[in-house]
């Protein structure tokens, strides 16, 4: 009888104690802190956002190169000419009007910025000194000179031969320098747009420079920065009784659209757990100073719909860029504001667990080099990051983060014949500035709020003709080391429609380290701009975290179409796993879709 009277007692108090318990939870410390579970869903809902954000800004910040190919004519043969006279020294001077007869030059007149060009004639190995020029030879000489010259750039300086007794055994060419004299700016925007600091932003010349093609290229890609900008430029010879030989003048033509766009766009890349649709809207402002600048405010917000997980959830973004163009200098900003909750189902209470997250970066880029088939740019950055957890609105301390650090990068693009090549490497290093907190894992050497981070990518394309139909091949792989141990946030992510497609992207594998490899095939479909594509991609993690993991490799494929069509932006595609760890959940068939439009 005692034993009931205590079974009946318990079972009716149950519910009283679980809700007993699960209010001082929420009122006092909810749940066990810090949980793997729940460092899990915020490292994952975090990335998404990251992922999401980085295509976002690809997508507003891609600029139109500018490439002007200065390949000249193969060198021909030096012929034995009669008659001829033999030469030892073979000379540069710069033009002047008021100089001297070229029998009359010292040395010190025989010293130009152009002396390069010598040494890469010399560098050919079919011509040593002394030799026997006669004309044809002379010529073939200043051509070989003039196409050295134009190869870098200078393809207003002109060389020539001047009267001169060639028998001292001298031959001393003549440079001309090609010069800027003026730049002219003609402006056809609706409303004005351009002032002087419109072009002395852009153009990393100056009136009385030399004239470099390259330099007209950066300009030019920096006035046509901002999406609806189109600019052209003209290398006109200078006239007029002031203008000296040598001397240009640079007309731009300049038009700007209406600078003020709205874009509103609408995709299923969120989680199930906070909203799978994303509707999203983005306000973009080009030229706002009249500096080659643009802006852009992005506001993203989930609809929930049924076959999300039940309970309250949602999720929202605010996201800022700005970027200025100088000359080969390039200043950007970004911010990023995200916020998220979801319902978490337990044993005896269910709760909402919530999170956000900020992050902030400046970066600051330099051109080092280009000519016509490469490009070499340095970047140097510092960013901001901190998060924050919350269960039924009372924060979880342990959770909150704030990190902060600096980022060194090295870019290079590589055009080999119509394909092109883009490299980059960067290494990302956590500090202590900004108030920068310890990372809650680094009592347990799990993560550290100061990670030191190398990463990697590779990208190729490849377009190509078959059966007089327009084709493409993209190829990209990206890699991550790690230095130190790394949080769930710095790990390397596989899985979903941003590294290995035939994913849904609901789990993923993670690691301190690890490489993916996407390829697709385009068919730009008789070449109306509708493209249909294939897409193979693949992907492995490794390092400590993944010990306790079902597999360290995931493989997946996916076919699409994307297009224009009415001025609606448009990629549909479905994807299917190839590969991945037994027991690793994800769907059979994963379908996804993109929807963008901008007025």
């Amino acid at each position: 009888m005692l034993r009931k009277f205590y079974y009946c007692f318990f079972l009716y108090s149950l519910p009283l104690m679980t809700y007993a318990v699960a209010s001082a939870a929420t009122t006092q410390q909810p749940f066990p802190q810090n949980t793997l579970e729940q460092r899990k869903i915020d490292a994952q809902q975090q990335q998404r956002q990251q992922q999401q954000q980085s295509n976002r800004q690809a997508d507003f910040t891609h600029y139109r190169e500018v490439n002007v190919d200065t390949a000249t004519g193969s060198a021909q043969p030096f012929p034995e000419e009669s008659p001829c006279f033999p030469i030892s020294n073979i000379y540069f001077t710069t033009f002047s009007p008021q100089q001297r007869a070229i029998d009359q030059l010292t040395a010190a007149d025989l010293n130009t910025e152009f002396d390069w060009a010598l040494w890469i004639i010399y560098r050919a190995k079919d011509l040593t000194l002394p030799h026997c020029f006669g004309a044809q030879g002379i010529n073939e000489l200043i051509k070989r000179l003039q196409n050295a010259i134009i190869a870098k750039g200078y393809v207003t300086t002109r060389v020539l031969a001047q009267p001169q007794d060639l028998r001292q055994g001298r031959l001393v060419l003549t440079v001309i320098p090609g010069k800027l004299r003026q730049i002219v700016v003609r402006d056809h925007s609706e409303i004005a747009k351009v002032h002087k600091g419109t072009v002395w932003f852009a153009l990393p010349l100056t009136q009385g420079d030399l004239l470099n093609i390259r330099d007209i290229e950066q300009g030019l890609e920096n006035l046509k920065r901002p999406p609806h900008v189109e600019a052209n430029m003209q290398i006109v010879p200078a006239d007029g009784a002031q203008s000296l030989p040598g001397e240009s003048d640079l007309l731009i033509d300049f038009k700007q659209a209406f600078p003020y766009r709205l874009a509103l766009s609408l995709d299923d890349s969120g989680s199930k757990a906070t909203g799978r649709l994303q509707a999203g809207a983005t306000v973009s402002i080009e030229n706002l100073l009249s500096l080659n600048d643009i802006f852009y405010g992005a506001f993203t917000h989930s609809i929930s719909r049924d076959s999300d997980d039940p309970g309250r959830h949602g999720s929202h973004s605010l996201s800022l860029y700005y970027a200025i163009p100088y000359k080969t200098w390039l200043l950007s900003f970004s911010s990023t504001q995200n916020r998220y909750y979801q319902t978490v189902f337990g044993a005896f209470t269910n709760y909402e667990y919530a999170g956000r997250s900020e992050s902030t970066q400046i970066g600051l880029s330099r051109l080092l080099y280009r000519d016509s088939t490469r490009k070499t740019t340095f970047e140097a950055s510092l960013w901001h990051r901190e998060s924050a957890n919350f269960i039924d609105n009372a924060e979880i301390e342990i959770q909150r983060r704030r990190m902060a650090g600096w980022q060194l990068g090295l870019s290079h693009r590589e055009y080999v014949g119509s394909a092109t090549l883009d490299l980059h490497f960067h290494y990302k290093q956590g500090t202590g500035a900004y108030h920068s907190r310890p990372a809650p894992e680094e009592q347990f050497g799990e993560g550290t709020s100061r990670p030191t981070i190398l990463s990697a990518s590779l990208g190729f394309q490849q377009p190509f003709t078959l059966g007089n139909q327009p084709f493409q091949f993209n190829s990209y792989w990206q890699a991550q080391w790690n230095k130190t141990p790394l949080i769930l946030q710095d790990m390397f992510s596989l899985g979903g429609r941003y590294t290995v497609r035939g994913f849904d992207g609901e789990l993923t594998l993670l690691g301190e380290r690890g490489w993916l490899w996407r390829n697709e095939l385009g068919w730009n479909i008789a070449n109306k701009g509708h493209e249909l594509y294939l897409a193979l991609d693949g992907g492995h993690v490794s390092g400590n975290y993944t010990k306790e993991l079902l597999g360290k490799n995931l493989v997946g494929g996916a076919i699409g179409l994307r297009g224009t069509l009415w001025g609606l932006n448009y990629d549909y595609f479905i994807g299917v796993p190839l590969h991945k760890p037994q027991g690793f959940q994800t769907s059979h068939v994963t379908t996804g879709f993109n929807l963008n439009y901008s007025f």
